[in-house]
């Protein structure tokens, strides 16, 4: 070894900080000072900095020593007082929770990006610089005089002093001089601070070591797996021995592999360990030798580095085999049973992840029934002064101090002899003091009560944990040895797991949580969003899935953002979004504080005051306003010790009855998994599969299934509740609650045999079985059912006893996305299965599906490459509530079955006996309000008895009374309505929620017999309050009306008035959506309601039974509540101009609800409020004055309307009324078109009745109809003889731009409604009745629009004799006036001839467009005499007027040729796919256009996009025509066509009615089963193409290759896989379509 290596390790040089301190002479310590003379400050108070306040003017500014410790709202002021800092960049970082942690880690950059200016900055860094010298040469002042006077650094005499220890030895002498040295030296800095604050304090080494943080050891011989060393931390100063018992501890340092090799390393390794162990034996003291701890003096004395160890055995075995080379034989023994092997530490680095360096530690236990009155020689290999060769040395060790020292290393041999002596006597003491050590440390095992502590915080005094409280757990590295004993983690509902551990995915708490469970990996930045709460937790998937968030990155992340932080800069850069995060998961709004448990599990000793997880703590102190909910559990008792005190420091909390710390983490898992709920699952969960077998659905496969409530085989069958005491108490319950009014579960089937089998009951089920009957992949069913009738109890009824044939499952969230519910849907359809061929279908039971056709779309998107051949594999289940459903049901085009609320002698007879039946079972049936209900088949009678009893002796003005109309109100007006838990609590005065002294049901007895509490998974997962029935909340609002003369607009005004419903609380977004939806919300047919209304139900009755001002009272109140609504003011205005016809306080709160929202709807509003003051205008006779004032609101109103038209474009496309069914199909709002025809309509209504003089009749209006036209100028409207009819004139001229555009605005509007109407369609049924709805009114405006415009033969002869030359121009004009009185002078139009003309009036019309094109040169009218050839062809092939095909083609080649690719004329390039589309025979070949085909198909797409995009998320495009078989025109067939062939064969099949033809119809093309009936197959042409990457190409020769979209994306097989498939081709405005895809390998 080299020289500079062995004076480092000597033994003369193994030295602590302790015994550095020994050169030093001793303090006085019997000179009286106390804590109060050497300027200490007892603990907790609060020290001023520089040892004074702060003083700004007259202000005191107090503030806590260490800057640490500031709050926000100290930084502020400090700012603000004492710097003077701007107040606005003080309240910024105020704003941004700038608190004193910050203050003291932030630098320069880090205020900039904070967006404080340069120069404040600098400033703020400059004086926290100066406080930080202060405040730490205080406070180390402080430490030094507190700590040299407590036990850390005053040894007390603990042995008597005929023991032979000496307690007043020169070492302790020398330290306490030390100490009294440094104070004194402190305290000089401390006075020169104020006069030399810029220069660098002198005592850097000093300030270093207390500043850094102190490691807290590894527990004295104890064999604790899951300690870890964080690198440079420090260990506590080297020690001398004290009591014996107390270990003392040397630090060293091996070489490493580049000073020394491994033998080398191994042989000072045991030399070190053995002289330590033989001088702790010799001094019969305990003690531990650490190697990896730098032992030389100075500010790194202490600091942990570790070793990089290959090979643990290696050390071990060199341990084990040089024992009997350093003691005698006859004590080899006695050594082994007094040094424990060797133990590895792992050290982590600052930022928590794990190196490879370990610390070596060897602890010594000299006891006295080992060592007795021994004296423990070794023997070593020492170089010797003469000759540089190594000798057996023996020695003898003891410990001086804090260092080991050899007795026999004196050359004097007297010397030797008299310490030899003096030793022998010293260690008789020595072994009889520690003898008596021994004894008297013989401990009792501990009496605490930590265990019934344990029960107590985690089930908050209930006899078991409930398992719908939300977890929350913050913890720590954990060692892996632990890992095993956190299994209690999966016994609990975990929300959120706020993990310090970035190893933890891979090798920690993590990983092992995830073996079993799902778990999403987060980020603290991903919960500090913009998005409503709503949004983040369907994003993040909260309560769905636990959400594991790494709050200090992941050692594997590739983003710097997201690796691991040191403590300090996590401070820095991550601890606002910890509080962000903080702030977010404890909002009342996410998680109620008493369904909320935190739980902290610490594995290792927090002794930072800005610890991370410190700062996390109180964070959830803040935010929960107290520890009520926290759980702290410890390690051990000394990591608890330091979490107390700093808790304490923080916090000034002393926690330790909300800490366990005396429990091994065994003993803590154990028993937390005793105080569990009995399983109500069955432990191995099955689900059918093909051939009569089974699979294996694992728990953590099921919690992937986030969205569906899955229904296995062997459901309630051997569980653990079954094998319980409790069980007849369960069963009892499970009961009560269903029939009290409940959901059903899957239980009450179970338990129930045999269930009430309802008559509807075997309709339903012979629907569902046998799935031979349907050749699509997914089927819908509708369960229509007036609601409460018991309509989703049949459906699960029939779902339980499927559930052996089917893979059932109930979508848990009427909020689920429909993308996501295929996916998962399609995974338990696929669950189980390799490449087996078959599958067992999915029966999918959805509970008022707003958009089912939608889901049914994307599970057939999904499934697309895993379709059986005529098999389905899911089948939707909707269950529909409407009060009409009988009329839903004929109305339906899916196959259906409909329940009302009427019970059949059968059925009544059914629950007769199951009453008899509960009376036996439970003491008070006729309770079960719900089921008695139906028991008395849904009587009125019965029903208002039952509520007139029950609230007789009701308080309308106390809280219960309060609560109860609130939620009839709720209930009775909006569907599926509720108030959480939680806030009923509130709101009947419960405070002490969170242990459940007192319930809601206690509170509001008697009442609260007719409600149920149950469980909400919408918007999160809690407990909500709800009528029992719908029935039951309606007649309490009738009864509180009539006996209680309480209004339905006071409940109404209550409610709103009322603060608490508002503040933050489970469900609040649904809630204030729920309250809104009742005051806004119509009713509309199309939907399933009963009639069309002008507002909300609520409002409507409101206005019948109270008047208008109440209902204008209830509707301001709302506003005010909801002053950032904008569909509330707009509600208002609709009210007055349509009930009150205050156009100007309609006026006014439409500009209002246009102020805070820009949208079609409310543009609508606007122009309404015009167009209803001018209806009101022209009811009486127009003065000049009037009509001008007419006029200019007409010019307002289509302002209005064309803007809403713009609007419209850009809107989200969900009807503001329709708040409450956010689900609802999109639409485009074309009520602003509507408005501004209406608006024209009326305008021409009252020009043509204008009073001019002289004039009159039919002469009269021709000259009007000049005038609009724009060919007469208004002088020649003029009499000079009547002054009135001048004035009018002269209104008539000042608006005359206006009036002129008139008719060319009207045939533009006209026009985009033939396009909206004819080339594209709507996507859901309902909006199919909203577009019939508007074609009438279209076409009645249409007609008033012929009606004015229509020119005499008088009109027409004066033209011609005005313009002789011009007469061929007039007859092409008279022949489009014609086809536009037809509908048939646009493309559109001619199109709508296919269903609307028959074959004379199609032929009439042909001919004019043959005149047209005969002297046009327009391209547009070139293009419509092409499509009416082809729609003639269609109508009446035999016609004579039908050009010939290649005439057309030639014409139509013309016409590409001349607009190129880039026309907006879509229409040209749809005749290019109708005529040009290639043959097999290659007839065309020559055509180039038909070589061009695909390029004019492109071009389509992009034309159509063009003009249509904005209408695409609501409407899709319609095929009007097919590809047939033939040749020429006739293979282009129409739908049309098609419909009347289905017709024909439907009339001969049955003798229905002509609607059920047409829902025939239509149910045929939804369910693909048009495709497959011969008639049509003989009409068209499959053809054969390829898919390739999702998408499908026909191929006509080499060069020829054309794209055909598919109409449905599930027809594609994802994966890309290019296979041949054949089709029926459709021809759309955007290019071909495929229909009725299949692969030609499958057929």
């Amino acid at each position: 070894m080299d020289s500079d290596y062995k004076k480092k390790s000597t033994l003369s040089s193994c030295m602590s900080l302790k015994s550095n301190r020994s050169k030093s002479p001793p303090p006085d310590l019997s000179s009286g000072e106390t804590m109060k003379d050497r300027n200490a400050v007892p603990p907790g108070a609060t020290l001023p900095l520089s040892g004074q306040w702060e003083k700004t003017g007259e202000c005191d500014l107090r503030l806590p020593t260490l800057i640490e410790d500031w709050t926000r709202e100290h930084v502020k002021d400090w700012l603000v007082i004492t710097l003077r800092v701007p107040n606005h960049v003080a309240q910024s970082l105020y704003e941004q929770e700038f608190s004193g942690a910050c203050l003291a880690s932030f630098e320069k950059q880090d205020l900039l990006d904070l967006g404080v200016p340069p120069a404040p900055a600098i400033q703020i860094i400059k004086q926290v610089e100066k406080l930080r010298k202060h405040s730490e040469t205080f406070n180390l002042s402080a430490r030094l005089s507190e700590s040299y006077y407590t036990d850390e650094f005053v040894e007390t005499k603990t042995v008597s002093s005929d023991s032979g220890i000496q307690s007043e030895s020169s070492v302790v002498e020398d330290m306490l001089q030390t100490g009294r040295d440094r104070i004194r030296s402190v305290t000089d800095q401390n006075t020169r601070a104020d006069t030399q604050l810029h220069k660098e304090n002198t005592d850097n080494t000093t300030e270093l070591q207390f500043r850094r943080q102190v490691c807290q050891m590894r527990p004295f011989d104890k064999n604790n797996f899951s300690t870890f060393y964080m690198e440079n931390d420090i260990f506590p100063p080297a020690t001398g021995p004290s009591n014996l018992l107390d270990p003392i501890h040397e630090y060293q340092l091996l070489p490493n592999a580049t000073e020394a090799d491994e033998r080398e390393i191994l042989y000072e390794f045991t030399r070190e360990v053995f002289s330590f162990a033989a001088s702790c034996m010799n001094s019969r003291t305990n003690g531990t030798i650490h190697f990896g701890i730098n032992n030389q003096q100075g500010p790194q004395h202490g600091q942990v580095i570790g070793h990089t160890i290959t090979s643990f055995n290696k050390y071990i075995e060199a341990f084990e085999l040089s024992v009997s080379e350093y003691f005698e034989e006859q004590h080899v023994n006695a050594a082994r049973m007094c040094i424990r092997p060797p133990k590895f530490i792992q050290v982590c680095y600052q930022d928590g992840t794990t190196s490879d360096k370990w610390v070596i530690e060897v602890d010594v236990v000299p006891t006295y029934s080992e060592t007795q009155h021994i004296l423990f020689y070794t023997q070593l290999s020492i170089t010797t002064a003469e000759t540089t060769q190594q000798c057996k040395t023996e020695c003898l060790f003891v410990r001086d101090g804090s260092r080991s020292i050899n007795i026999l290393a004196d050359t004097n041999p007297r010397v030797v002899q008299e310490e030899m002596k003096s030793l022998t006597e010293k260690v008789k003491h020595w072994a009889s003091a520690r003898k008596s050590a021994e004894e008297k440390d013989e401990k009792l095992p501990p009496q605490g009560h930590q265990g019934q502590r344990l029960k107590q915080l985690i089930t908050r005094g209930r006899d078991s944990f409930d398992n719908s409280l939300q977890v929350i757990v913050v913890t720590d590295k954990c060692h892996s040895s632990q890992l095993e004993h956190l299994d209690f983690l999966s016994e609990m509902k975990l929300f959120a797991v706020l993990e310090f551990d970035p190893e933890s995915d891979v090798k920690g708490t993590c990983s092992f949580y995830r073996r079993h469970h799902i778990a999403n990996l987060h980020y603290p930045r991903m919960y500090t969003t913009q998005d409503s709460l709503t949004a983040t937790i369907r994003k993040l998937n909260l309560f769905k899935q636990t959400s594991w968030v790494f709050c200090n990155g992941k050692v594997n992340e590739d983003s710097a953002a997201d690796k691991p932080l040191a403590p300090s800069e996590w401070l820095k850069r991550r601890s606002g979004d910890i509080s962000n995060l903080i702030s977010l998961l404890c909002k009342p709004d996410l998680l109620s504080k008493d369904r909320l448990l935190v739980i902290f599990i610490l594995h290792s000793a927090e002794t930072d005051i800005s610890s991370p997880l410190l700062e996390t703590f109180c964070a959830i102190y803040r935010t929960l306003e107290g520890a009520d909910n926290i759980v702290c559990i410890c390690k051990d008792a000394s990591i608890f010790t330091e979490w107390k005190r700093l808790i304490e420091s923080r916090c000034k909390e002393d926690i330790t009855s909300k800490c366990i710390y005396e429990l091994s983490l065994n003993e803590i898992s154990s028993t937390i998994k005793k105080l569990k709920e009995p399983q109500t699952q069955s432990s191995q969960r099955y689900l059918p599969s093909t051939g009569s077998s089974s699979v294996q659905l694992t728990r953590k496969d099921e919690e992937l299934f986030t969205a569906l409530d899955i229904l296995c085989e062997n459901e309630c069958e051997n569980t653990e509740i079954e094998t319980m005491d409790s069980f007849q108490g369960f069963k009892k319950k499970t009961e009560e609650d269903f029939y009290r009014g409940g959901q059903v579960t899957w239980w009450n089937f179970y338990l129930s045999v045999p269930f009430i089998r309802r008559d509807k009951y075997n309709e339903l089920y012979d629907l569902i079985t046998p799935v031979q009957g349907y050749t699509s992949s997914c089927v819908v069913i509708n369960l229509f059912h007036h609601p409460g009738c018991g309509g989703t109890t049949l459906a699960m009824h029939v779902l339980w006893e499927l559930r052996r044939k089917f893979r059932c499952a109930v979508v848990k969230n009427n909020m689920e996305n429909n993308n996501e519910i295929a996916s998962q849907v399609m995974n338990l359809v696929i669950y189980g299965k390799q490449e087996q061929p078959g599958y067992v279908p999915v029966l999918l039971l959805v509970d008022n599906w707003e958009d089912v056709t939608d889901l049914k779309q994307c599970i057939l998107n999904v499934a697309s490459n895993r379709k059986q051949h005529n098999s389905p594999m899911v089948i939707i289940l909707n269950c529909e509530r409407t009060q009409f459903p009988y009329e839903s049901s004929r109305n339906s085009h899916f196959e259906n079955v409909f329940m009302t609320n009427k019970l059949s002698a059968k059925e009544q007879n059914l629950f007769s006996g199951k009453l008899e039946q509960l009376k036996i079972d439970h003491e008070k049936p006729e309770t079960f309000y719900a089921f008695m209900i139906m028991t008395n088949n849904f009587s009125e009678a019965y029903i208002t008895d039952l509520v007139s009893n029950t609230v007789k002796d009701l308080d309308s003005t106390t809280q219960q009374g309060q609560l109860l109309s609130f939620l009839a109100l709720l209930n009775t007006y909006v569907n599926g309505s509720y108030l959480s838990l939680s806030l009923c609590e509130e709101l009947v005065g419960i405070k002490d929620a969170l242990y459940k002294r007192e319930t809601l049901d206690d509170k509001m007895n008697p009442y609260s017999t007719l409600l149920i509490t149950f469980t909400i998974e919408e918007h999160g997962t809690y407990q909500a309050v709800r009528f029992l029935h719908q029935m039951i909340a309606s007649k309490c609002l009738k009864v509180l009306n009539q006996k209680h003369k309480l209004s339905l607009s006071e409940i109404t005004i209550n409610i709103l008035h009322c603060d608490r419903v508002y503040e933050s609380c489970m469900g609040k977004d649904f809630l204030v959506q729920n309250i809104q939806s009742m005051l806004i919300t119509r009713h509309r047919k199309e939907q399933g309601d009963d009639k069309d209304t002008l507002f909300s139900p609520l409002i409507e009755e409101i206005y019948a039974e109270e008047g208008p001002d109440k209902t204008k009272e209830v509707l301001e109140r709302a506003t005010v509540r909801f002053d950032r609504s904008a569909t509330l003011p707009q509600a208002l205005a609709r009210y007055f101009y349509l009930k009150e016809e205050d156009f100007t306080s309609a006026l006014r709160w439409a500009l209002d609800a246009q102020s805070k929202n820009q949208n079609s709807y409310i543009a609508d509003t606007v122009g309404q409020v015009y167009k209803s003051h001018l209806k009101k205008k022209i009811q009486n006779s127009l003065t000049p004055e009037e009509y001008d004032e007419c006029l200019r609101l007409g010019v307002k109103a289509v302002k209005a309307f064309q803007e809403s038209q713009e609007l419209a474009k850009a809107d989200e496309q969900v009807d503001p009324f329709d708040l409450h069914s956010r689900k609802r199909s999109k639409s485009y709002n074309t009520s602003g078109y509507v408005g501004e025809t209406e608006v024209m309509i009326i305008l021409l209504d009252i020009i043509k009745d204008l009073p001019l003089s002289g004039v009159s009749g039919r002469y009269k209006r021709d000259k009007m109809l000049q005038f609009l036209k724009g060919h007469l100028e208004e002088k020649n409207l003029y009499d000079y003889s009547n002054t009135t009819a001048n004035e009018f004139v002269a209104v008539l001229a000042e608006h005359k731009k206006f009036l002129i555009s008139l008719r060319p605005r009207l045939k533009e509007i006209f026009n985009f409604f033939e396009n909206y109407f004819t080339y594209l369609k709507p996507r859901s049924k309902e909006r199919e009745m909203t577009d019939e709805r508007s074609k009438r009114k279209v076409s009645e405006y249409f007609r008033k629009y012929i009606q004015v415009f229509s020119t005499s033969d008088e009109e027409k002869a004066s033209e011609k004799a005005r313009n002789p030359n011009l007469s061929l121009r007039q007859e092409i004009l008279d022949q489009k006036f014609y086809l536009e009185t037809k509908r048939a002078d646009t493309f559109a139009g001619i199109l709508q001839c296919l269903t609307d003309k028959h074959g004379t009036e199609m032929e009439h019309i042909v001919r004019k467009w043959t005149f047209i094109y005969d002297n046009s040169s327009s391209v547009s009218d070139k293009v419509n005499f092409i499509l009416a050839n082809i729609v003639l062809q269609s109508i009446k092939p035999s016609s004579k007027l039908v050009k010939k095909y290649e005439d057309l083609v030639e014409l139509l080649n013309e016409e590409l040729q001349k607009e190129g690719t880039q026309s907006n004329l879509t229409e040209l390039y749809y005749l290019s796919m109708l005529l040009l589309w290639p043959t097999k025979d290659k007839k065309l070949a020559s055509v180039a256009a038909c070589q061009n085909i695909s390029t004019y198909i492109t071009a389509a797409k992009k034309s159509f996009h063009r003009r249509f995009s904005y209408m695409f998320p609501a409407r899709s495009t319609i095929a009007h025509f097919f590809l047939g078989k033939s040749s020429g025109l006739k293979r282009i067939v129409s739908k049309a066509k098609l419909d009347q062939i289905l017709d024909r064969v439907s009339k001969q099949d049955s003798s229905s009615s002509e609607s059920t033809h047409s829902r025939k119809h239509h149910h045929l093309w939804q369910s693909g089963a048009a495709w497959n009936r011969p008639e049509v197959q003989d009409e068209l042409l499959r053809i054969k193409g390829k898919s390739e990457n999702g998408e499908i190409y026909v191929n006509y020769g080499a060069n020829l290759k054309i794209l055909v979209r598919p109409v449905y994306l599930g027809d594609i097989r994802s994966g890309y896989s290019q296979e041949e498939v054949s089709f029926y081709l459709g021809f759309t405005m955007e290019g071909p379509v495929a229909y009725n895809v299949k692969y030609v390998n499958d057929q």
